[in-house]
């Protein structure tokens, strides 16, 4: 294993799949016992049993991030389990139903909402007391929507959810730094992931779109999308000492997409 480390625990929401898998079996290699967190249990229990068969530490709690009550006792589990975190990665989040705002259903904006940043403070919220021990590394998933890119006809509820996510990881550096904590944000484009399987479109998408043609195609670096495991080198950089002089920045992981289609 790299950089062997000395016991130390990383919590990841949204770590059965895509990019919170990808930097569980980063982190797990690199010494760190991990427990994750996902709506998802089937995904799981497939994630747990392919990383105990690289003999890597993990323990799985099927947990609904969006649910406080869920999220206080999942980290509880943890501690008992445990006795420590380090990292708290800060990753699950959905984009929701892609609408125009006057369609946009009243229901769908609160289920992003509730998700991708309610769900950040949830987990941020039931770690602090713990991480304040030792201090640590808090990493957010946030996106260059909402940060870099405001051109994506429907994205209103995600991009208002991931740059509320990156404004509340500022006040948080500041807030936790005098407890050695350090917060930051990664901000992902466009990743070979299943994410955009659950996007649903609403009919009027049509009507709001401002067409933009890149006729070279928009992702200037390789021209190619980044993978799970590139944002997954992030994270583990986020987490070990190698970053300890950084906090409350925002990290943009797109290959220059953002600069190209903002």
């Amino acid at each position: 294993m790299e950089d062997m480390l000395v016991e130390k625990t990383a919590i990841i929401s949204g770590g059965a799949s895509g990019i919170g898998k990808a930097a569980a079996l980063k982190l797990a290699d690199a010494g760190f016992r991990v427990c994750l967190l996902d709506v998802n249990e089937a995904k799981l229990q497939e994630v747990k049993k392919e990383m105990e068969e690289k003999n890597y530490k993990v323990m799985i709690i099927p947990c609904d991030i969006s649910q406080y009550n869920q999220v206080e006792t999942a980290v509880q589990k943890m501690m008992e389990q445990w006795g420590g975190v380090d990292v708290v990665f800060a990753n699950a989040g959905i984009v929701g139903q892609v609408s125009s705002i006057e369609s946009m259903s009243v229901d769908n904006w609160n289920q992003v909402l509730s998700i991708n940043l309610n769900g950040t403070f949830f987990l941020v919220k039931a770690a602090i007391p713990h991480l304040k021990r030792q201090g640590g590394s808090i990493i957010i998933t946030s996106s260059i929507s909402g940060n870099r890119v405001f051109s994506q006809a429907g994205f209103t509820a995600y991009s208002s959810s991931k740059a509320a996510q990156a404004a509340f990881a500022k006040m948080a550096a500041l807030e936790l730094a005098k407890y050695h904590i350090r917060v930051n944000v990664i901000c992902p484009g466009g990743i070979e992931t299943n994410f955009k399987e659950s996007i649903k479109r609403s009919p009027d998408l049509d009507e709001i779109k401002i067409p933009v043609e890149f006729p070279e195609g928009s992702k200037p670096l390789d021209n190619r999308s980044g993978k799970p495991e590139e944002v997954g080198d992030l994270v583990k950089f986020l987490a070990l000492d190698e970053s300890r002089h950084i906090t409350g920045t925002e990290i943009f992981i797109d290959g220059a997409e953002s600069l190209l289609i903002g």
